[in-house]
């Protein structure tokens, strides 16, 4: 389907809002341990239960999304995820709070699951993901700007994160159907024998890139839970240069996916993927041994710049696997699954073989990964220009009704 307006706020900000949990979670730390009294440690276990309960959920209603059922996930997914968020905001009490943040969890999942499977239903995979990517992160950029403005506490940290659910409520109705095939496209592939390789062959490639992007995220965001203390112990950067390079490496981001967006399918796919790998491969391994704060700095913006770049490449490739959202429905749960067992991973890698020795480990993990995500890429190529092949013609809305 083209990319209209309503659909575009309604698969981008659902997306959006499922996954903001997860960028969120440095300041629902810090409202927990300054407001509620908890210790750090018991902060941090509280929001991975919370990301863990979002990835399963994710994973457990991503086939219903899937198939016909992304409408009932989404609105039960924000309505348990403005609940319990917004118990968890305003109910001082501790049970509730820790209940709150559950079950906003788990609603987060369900949205996360509908905003994926909608998304395969886009036409153009390449731009519709680099839109995506751009959306999360000028939303979270300005949401982590709003929160220290209002005063980093429950009220603003988790308040805010259910109004926006509640926001995302509203727009479900917009979100795009799974696409159905043509009677013509059935006639055919009703009469074409070999079509259980080429079935079997993308069952494998999907479940292949749900693996591989787990193990990705563990490498990716194990660098990102010890930057703060890689780069105070070894390069001497303080506080206020690791928020610039936060702040910087959202800029970063938000460029590389802004070029996406606009260039889409004519920067190609494969190449850009591989690219953006081994370049993040290569500072992965200079983070680990850099100890001048500047370069320590460019290092860690440049990274995680890529970074964006390869998710939003990774997540093209699983909308064009197969436009049902079969991939890209549960492939954010499975990111989330490696994800949460990231800072536990880095940092005991860290403190066993030193910075240097988790940036060759990390490096390596990327490079491995490398073979696997390219060889994808070119099935899912294959997939994506037969199905451009096979859809029926749809006219486009007129240019100013398309983000």
């Amino acid at each position: 389907m083209p990319l209209t307006a309503k659909r575009a706020v309604s698969v981008f900000g659902i997306s959006v809002v499922g996954f903001m949990t997860a960028n969120l979670v440095p300041v629902m730390i810090v409202a927990l341990t300054g407001e509620l009294g908890l210790s750090v440690t018991e902060a941090g276990t509280l929001m991975t239960a919370s990301l863990l309960a979002c990835a399963a959920s994710c994973l457990v209603t991503s086939r219903w999304s899937a198939h016909g059922g992304r409408y009932v996930v989404a609105r039960a997914g924000l309505a348990l995820a403005a609940l319990g968020f917004g118990a968890a905001a305003f109910v001082p009490s501790g049970p509730v709070v820790v209940a709150g943040i559950v079950l906003g969890g788990v609603g987060a999942g369900g949205a996360v699951s509908a905003g994926g499977a909608a998304l395969g239903a886009l036409r153009n995979p390449d731009r519709a993901s680099g839109i995506n990517g751009f959306t999360n992160c000028a939303i979270v950029s300005v949401v982590l700007f709003a929160i220290p403005a209002l005063g980093a506490g429950m009220g603003s940290a988790f308040g805010l994160l259910a109004g926006l659910a509640l926001a995302a409520l509203l727009t479900t109705g917009w979100l795009p159907d799974r696409p159905v095939p043509t009677a013509t496209y059935a006639s055919a592939a009703s009469l074409s024998a070999p079509t259980a390789k080429p079935a079997r062959t993308t069952t494998k490639a999907g479940m292949g890139l749900l693996i591989c992007f787990a193990l990705w995220a563990l490498s990716e965001d194990s660098l990102w839970a010890v930057a703060g203390t890689m780069g105070a112990e070894q390069a001497g950067l303080d506080e206020t240069g690791m928020g610039l390079a936060l702040s910087l490496s959202t800029l970063g981001g938000l460029i590389a996916t802004a070029v996406m967006s606009v260039f889409g399918r004519r920067l190609g796919r494969t190449v850009p993927l591989a690219v953006t790998l081994v370049a993040g491969g290569l500072l992965k391994l200079l983070a680990g041994t850099v100890t001048d704060p500047g370069w320590y700095l460019v290092v860690i913006i440049a990274w995680n710049t890529l970074y964006a770049a390869a998710f939003v490449y990774v997540l093209a490739v699983a909308v064009a696997l197969d436009a049902s959202g079969r991939w890209s429905a549960p492939l954010l749960g499975v990111y989330l699954i490696g994800s949460s067992f990231a800072p536990v991973f880095g940092t005991s890698l860290s403190a066993a073989i030193g910075y240097a020795g988790l940036g060759m480990v990390l490096a390596g993990m990327t490079f491995v990964l490398l073979i696997p995500f390219l060889i994808i890429s070119r099935i899912s190529l294959r997939v994506d220009t037969a199905s451009a092949g096979q859809s029926s013609p749809e006219p486009e809305f007129p240019r100013a009704a398309i983000l």
